[in-house]
């Protein structure tokens, strides 16, 4: 696959199966990641791989978060909190572990990551996988995270594929006078 047609034609997934991104795969894909932007040459991303059995204690730390920061919830909304560990048999969490003492803002540290973040999801989707981003409240939890940029879903696409976004940037452009 040539780049410009990831760029042009990658979406996220609705849903995700086995297989997942392989030991290879996943070599590409943190190389990949490797290439984002980074002022100050920092490194400001972290990876945390989840898969098999750690899913259902990542499902349980989401419920659990939900359960502390809303006291009041039902069993039937903590389990479907807890399902999101399964939504693709692996997840990478996206962390940037930022700096505030160098002179490189915080803020272009944190934009290093989600760079990162996307240009996993890229040659993800070019080695034939897709991915899906998701955050929610879990990820600003400061008991869940210290600076999560989010969650990135991997494996093979299933299912109906999501209709494309509308490529349309034209009216978000424009030219300094």
């Amino acid at each position: 696959m040539q780049a410009i047609d990831a760029l042009l034609t990658r979406r996220s997934a609705r849903a995700l199966t086995e297989p997942a991104p392989d030991a290879g795969a996943l070599e590409l894909i943190f190389a990949a990641a490797a290439r984002a932007p980074d002022h100050g040459r920092l490194r400001p991303w972290r990876f945390i791989l989840v898969r098999g059995p750690a899913r259902a204690r990542f499902g349980a730390l989401l419920a659990e978060q939900l359960r502390r920061t809303h006291p009041q919830i039902g069993e039937e909304s903590l389990e479907r909190e807890r399902l999101k560990a399964f939504r693709a048999p692996l997840i990478i969490v996206v962390a940037a572990h930022c700096d505030p003492a160098v002179k490189i803002p915080v803020i272009e540290q944190t934009l290093s990551a989600a760079a990162a973040a996307h240009a996993m999801m890229l040659a993800a989707f070019a080695l034939g996988f897709n991915a899906m981003w998701k955050t929610g409240a879990a990820a600003y939890d400061a008991t869940v995270k210290e600076a999560l940029v989010g969650f990135l879903y991997f494996g093979t696409e299933s299912g109906e594929r999501a209709p494309a976004a509308p490529s349309e940037w034209r009216e978000r452009v424009r030219e300094l006078p």
